[in-house]
């Protein structure tokens, strides 16, 4: 495909009429200040309800079937306590992450007074995006599932039935950690609940009957290895974003970036709320929560012709590749 010269699409960019702001009407309803964040998406409430199901099962088969028919006291409290703990910080973290904004950008703020009350000077350009018609800051994309952009945009996740974007992120990490620790926990308790079983009568090890001990128990092994194995790879991806400074949706476009990425130690301050703490691993503490968006946050520098040379696709207005990345709908399995 041939490539226009970069400087041609900044001029077209600074046009109003290319951006056609007067089809950009503000929403008629904005959402009040406070107001709880939560997705009407039938396929991920039908996978957060799953999630609390599957937790509560490991729930129940860890105190009735386990700790509570156990004669000893001392290992019954303990566990139970670590497990449950564990359970509600797991889940805690999963509210948090469903419920909190990740970053939306204003809807509808693409409009010919907005843009003309930025003042464009010669080199700047601003995009906005056709779908939600909201002027895109750097690193925002577009979610379908939301229907809204959201900043530094990670994926949509189903399991949380929300974007993992710059302000979730925390809670997302946190969610995906304590249900590994609680699934390892868990597979834990389940060997030595066997090995207890296979030594003394196993009518004597549990409260139910043996056949249906063996199928509760086998069950909670296979979700427990199946969270382990899954969360633990989200915790590794996204712990890897957070360090590197670069979202899921920016490592599948592989873009060249110009832009100055922050030191790992410094995003990862950002990322779980100051130095480090205890807060760090509180699902009921926020992130540090960036400056709200001024005027030169809407606009983005184009580089000179001379840059253009080696680095057109840079700077040129996104292809039919790039639109289809930015508005991507990104969903882990």
């Amino acid at each position: 495909m041939m490539l226009i010269p970069t400087h041609h699409f900044r001029d077209i960019e600074r046009k109003p009429e290319y951006l056609q702001p007067e089809k950009c009407i503000p929403p008629p309803h904005s959402r009040p200040a406070g107001t709880m964040w939560f997705i009407r998406d039938g396929c991920g409430i039908a996978c957060a309800i799953v999630t609390w199901f599957l937790v509560l099962y490991a729930e129940f088969v860890v105190l009735f079937v386990m700790l509570i028919p156990s004669r000893d006291y001392v290992y019954s409290v303990i566990n139970g306590l670590v497990f449950n703990l564990l359970a509600f910080l797991a889940l805690a973290s999963h509210c948090r992450a469903m419920l909190t904004d990740p970053g939306a950008v204003p809807k509808g703020n693409a409009t010919k007074e907005f843009i003309e009350s930025l003042q464009l000077k010669p080199g700047q350009a601003v995009y906005k995006c056709p779908k939600c018609c909201s002027i895109k800051p750097d690193r925002a994309h577009h979610c379908s599932v939301c229907k809204r952009c959201i900043r530094k945009m990670d994926h949509h996740c189903p399991w949380v039935n929300n974007c993992v974007g710059e302000n979730n992120q925390k809670y997302f990490v946190l969610f995906t950690m304590y249900i590994a620790l609680i699934s390892l926990h868990a597979l834990i308790m389940v060997g030595f609940h066997f090995l207890h079983c296979f030594e003394e009568d196993w009518t004597k090890c549990s409260s139910f009957s043996p056949p249906t001990t063996v199928i509760l128990l086998i069950l909670l092994c296979f979700e427990g290895l199946l969270f382990l194995i899954f969360t633990s790879v989200m915790f590794g991806t996204q712990v890897h974003s957070i360090c590197t400074d670069e979202t899921g949706i920016e490592r599948l476009q592989r873009k060249n970036q110009r832009r100055q990425r922050r030191g790992s130690w410094k995003s990862v301050k950002e990322t779980f709320g100051g130095a480090f703490s205890l807060n760090w691993f509180n699902p009921f503490s926020g992130p540090s929560h960036p400056k709200p968006l001024s005027d030169r946050d809407w606009v983005r520098q184009v580089s000179s012709v001379s840059d253009t040379e080696n680095t057109e696709t840079t700077t040129e207005e996104p292809s039919e590749e790039r639109k289809d990345l930015d508005s991507a709908e990104v969903v882990d399995e």
